[in-house]
C-alpha cells in the first residue's frame, strides 16, 4: 500500500513539474515576443522612465492629461505650477512633482517626434 502511495506521489510531482516547466517556457516566449514588439521605442521610453524616476502614466496622472498634446500639457503645467507656489501657500514637493511630470512628458514627446521622423525617412514598402 505504501509503495503504491509513493508511486502516486512521485507521478503527481512529475506531472506538476512538467506543467510548471512548460508554463515557464511559454511565459518566457511571450515576454520575448512582447519585447520585440515594443522595439526601440519601448527601450527609449523605459530609459526615460528610469532617468526621470517617473513612469509615463504617473506623469499623465499628475498633469491630468490623457493624450500627449503639447498645448494641454503646457496649460496644465502652468496652472499646477502656479497653484503650488510656496508664496501662495503651496507645496514645494508637489511643485517639484509637477516639474518632473512635465519633463517626463516632454521626453516622451521627443521620443515620438524622433520615431515619426525616422518612419518618414525610411518608409517601409
Amino acid at each position: 500500500m505504501a509503495k503504491y502511495l509513493a508511486q502516486i506521489v512521485v507521478m503527481g510531482v512529475q506531472v506538476v513539474g512538467r506543467a510548471f516547466a512548460r508554463a515557464l517556457q511559454q511565459e518566457y516566449a511571450a515576454s520575448q515576443a512582447a519585447a520585440r514588439a515594443r522595439g526601440r521605442s519601448g527601450q527609449q521610453s523605459a530609459a526615460a522612465s528610469s532617468i526621470t524616476g517617473m513612469s509615463l502614466q504617473e506623469a499623465q496622472q499628475i498633469l491630468n492629461v490623457s493624450t500627449l498634446s503639447p498645448e494641454e500639457i503646457q496649460k496644465n503645467y502652468e496652472h499646477l505650477f502656479k497653484v503650488n507656489e510656496k508664496s501662495v501657500g503651496g507645496s514645494f514637493y508637489l511643485q517639484s512633482k509637477v516639474v518632473r511630470a512635465k519633463e517626463r512628458l516632454d521626453e516622451e514627446l521627443n521620443i515620438q517626434k524622433q520615431e515619426n521622423q525616422k518612419s518618414q525617412q525610411n518608409p517601409e514598402t
